[in-house]
This record gives C-alpha cells, sequence and structure tokens, in this order.
C-alpha cells in the first residue's frame, strides 16, 4: 500500500527522522493557513498523488510569498497531473502539501527495501539524489553504496558511518545522518515496510540532513496489525479494477493488451503472459485468483477482466494442485453464463480431475476452446484475434 508524501513524512518523524515543517491542505485558504504557521519567506507547494516526477509535471512549485501560495495551490488543486509515472491519463490532484522552504547544499539519495537475494533489508544511498535510482544503477553504478543489514543486530552506528562517509559527508554532517538513517530503519522494521525511498535526502547549509521528500510502501500481507497506516489508504489514488480486485483477495494489475488472463499462481501468470507475448499477443492484465480459488471469486476475476474495453479475448490458465479442475470448469461456466462471455475464450486446464473439468467444459455448450498446453493456448488465443480483426 502506498502512501502520501505528507503521510510518510509524519511517519518517518515519529522515529526522529528530521523533515521539514509542513501541513496538507485541501483548499487555497488551508494552504494559505498552513504557510502563514510555517517560517517564511520561502514555501513549497506540492501536489500529492501516488506517483513520482510531480516537479516534472508542474505538481510542485517554489514560491516567496502568500500570495504565490495561494496562486500555485489554486493551480495545482484539481489539476490533472501527468508524470513519468501517471501514464497520459494523469492523476487528478485532490489535496497538495505545504512545507518550509530548505537551504539546499549538497542533494543525496537514501533508500530502504527487501533485498530478495539476501533475505534481508538493503539500505543504500548514493551521491546522486534527485535522480531516478534506475538511472544511476544503469549509468554509474559504482556510485550506489548498498549495506544488507543482518535482522538479529539491526543497523548499527557502524553501518550508518559507513555510509555517511561513502557519501562523503563530514563533521557535523556525520552524526546528523548515522541519527536519520536509524530512524528510517527503525520506520521501515517498526511499520513492516517494503521500501522507504528518500529523494532527495538533503544536506543544508547548516549541515542539517534532512528527508526533503519521502516514498513509503508498506506490506499489505502487515496491515492488519497496523490500522493507523490502513487508515491511511487512499482509494482515489488507486486503480478501480485493483481495488474491486483486492475486495475479492485477487492479485489483479491493468496492463496495455488485448488478452485478458486469468490464471491461479503468480508464477504461472507471468509464464503465461510472457508466452503471450511469445506468440505475438499482448496480455491486457496480470490476474492470479490464487490457489483456492471459488466459482464466486472465478465469476469475479472474469468481471473484472471483461471491465476493461481493450479485452478482446480471455485465456484461462489454470493448474489444479490444491484447486480441483472440475470446481474451476464450474466456476468458468457459472462466470461465463452470468457475464455474457462474448469474446474468444480459450481454457487451459491441468491436473487433478482434469479430465472431469474437460468434459464438463465441452458439455456447457458455450464457446469455449479447450487447449491441450500452454503453448497451444497462447497460439489459440492469438490466432482466434487475428482472425477476429
Amino acid at each position: 500500500m502506498n502512501i502520501h508524501e505528507y503521510q510518510a513524512k509524519g511517519l518517518l518523524a515519529k522515529y526522529g527522522v528530521a523533515v521539514p515543517r509542513g501541513g496538507v491542505a485541501h483548499t487555497v485558504e488551508e494552504a494559505e493557513s498552513v504557510a502563514r504557521d510555517l517560517d517564511g519567506p520561502v514555501w513549497v507547494v506540492k501536489a500529492q498523488i501516488h506517483a513520482g516526477g510531480r516537479g516534472k509535471g508542474g505538481g510542485v512549485k517554489l514560491v516567496r510569498s502568500l500570495d504565490e501560495v495561494g496562486a500555485a495551490a489554486r493551480d495545482i488543486l484539481g489539476m490533472t497531473l501527468v508524470t513519468p509515472q501517471t501514464g497520459p491519463a494523469g492523476k487528478t490532484v485532490r489535496h497538495i502539501y505545504v512545507e518550509e522552504g530548505c537551504d539546499i547544499a549538497r542533494e543525496l539519495y537514501l533508500g530502504t527495501l527487501i533485498d530478495r537475494a539476501s533475505g534481508r533489508v538493503m539500505v543504500m544511498a548514493s551521491t546522486e539524489g534527485g535522480v531516478e535510482i534506475e538511472e544511476v544503477a544503469a549509468r554509474e553504478p559504482e556510485k550506489i553504496v548498498k549495506v544488507a543489514v543482518d535482522p538479529a543486530i539491526g543497523l548499527q552506528p557502524f553501518h550508518a558511518r559507513k555510509i555517511a562517509f561513502s557519501l562523503g559527508l563530514e563533521g557535523r554532517q556525520v552524526s546528523a545522518a548515522v541519527k536519520l538513517l536509524g530512524g528510517v530503519y527503525e520506520a521501515f522494521v517498526a511499520s513492516d515496510a517494503s521500501l522507504i525511498e528518500v529523494n532527495p535526502l538533503v544536506v543544508t547549509g547548516d549541515d542539517d540532513v534532512i528527508a526533503l521528500d519521502a516514498k513509503v510502501v508498506i506490506d499489505d500481507n502487515a496491515l492488519f496489525r497496523h490500522q493507523d497506516l490502513a487508515a491511511m489508504r487512499d482509494e482515489d489514488e488507486e486503480d478501480r479494477r485493483e481495488l474491486e480486485a483486492s475486495k475479492h483477495d485477487l492479485s489483479y494489475v491493468k496492463l496495455d493488451g488485448d488478452i485478458g488472463c486469468m490464471v491461479n499462481g503468480a508464477g504461472l501468470a507471468m509464464a503465461t503472459m510472457d508466452i503471450i507475448k511469445l506468440f505475438g499477443g499482448e496480455p491486457a492484465n496480470f490476474l492470479d485468483v490464487g490457489g483456492g480459488a471459488t466459482s464466486e471469486r472465478v465469476t469475479e476475476a472474469f468481471k473484472l477482466i471483461l471491465s476493461d474495453p481493450n479485452v478482446a479475448g480471455i485465456l484461462v490458465n489454470i493448474f489444479g494442485g490444491i484447486m480441483r479442475c472440475d470446481v474451476i470448469a464450474g466456476g468458468i461456466i457459472a462466470a461465463a453464463r452470468e457475464v455474457s462471455v462474448d469474446v474468444p475464450l480459450v481454457v487451459r486446464l491441468e491436473g487433478t480431475n482434469v479430465a472431469l473439468g474437460k468434459r464438463i467444459l465441452a458439455e456447457s455448450g458455450l464457446a469455449i476452446v479447450l487447449a491441450e498446453d500452454l503453448a497451444d493456448a497462447a497460439e489459440r488465443i492469438v490466432k482466434a484475434l487475428e482472425e477476429a480483426a
């Protein structure tokens, strides 16, 4: 679950991380009121959406008077902000964050995430602040320092000093960085985060080290024990279909293609999308119905897929391990009848009770194409769309 910048900074501040003073506003009047309570004469007005690159789209403005605060708020609130991360449709700005200006001497990068290779929390830092870390990794990987933290001991002062020295910090800056890094790590662990990114992390003219921006992603699987964090969820920022999918325990991600996919298992779903592309097609979504999907969940999955107007065909790929193929076949038939599937539908079943499942589908009277294997299924759905074009 993503949270907004102002929420992320509030969370980090609870753990002693230095952040600029600021406040959230939903109207021009609120923005001006927040600015009056902050130190001037420089303020920053920031659009609050779940996407980076806001400044490139006009969503971040540096202002030098209360009148300019109001004007910036008026420009940003309600705008459709398009950034490299929003896609061409952009996102509507419903609230803004007004914070005090900062005397920036240097811009750095700091990120904390789960490293799948080592199974540990990885702290990454770079002197290239304000730049996407992917760009730095591709262009100058030597400028990224990484520290894998042993969970048995946590982030120690020597870890933090190593990072600080690698960033070229000195004197009072080092102690400030050590405190900030300790707070970020503590916040990461305590909130069950999967990512905390501070970009830029700035060194001020007074040698303070401050989180000038903050992105926090919370592990959805841990939200049951963080009701305070769950309350920060902004459903307006989420894709309507992905939000609906989460209510039915479905993992759904909208893509740009025209072949809807319904699969059980994340790895199998990835393989299904890959083989669709191999045969010249484009998947319209990632959709994992899970290992114990019911007929009701399969029906909801069909509804989600067909709610995408770009979908011109559907490929169902089910491996019956925990699930029985006959149960899935019944769910497919019930769903196809309820939602009136009127696009080509190819089904590949394998596993427990596969023969019974195929017989149920074949005798359903519905226009369902049964495939022998995954390659056959992908080839058939791609060919069906080509013939219909």
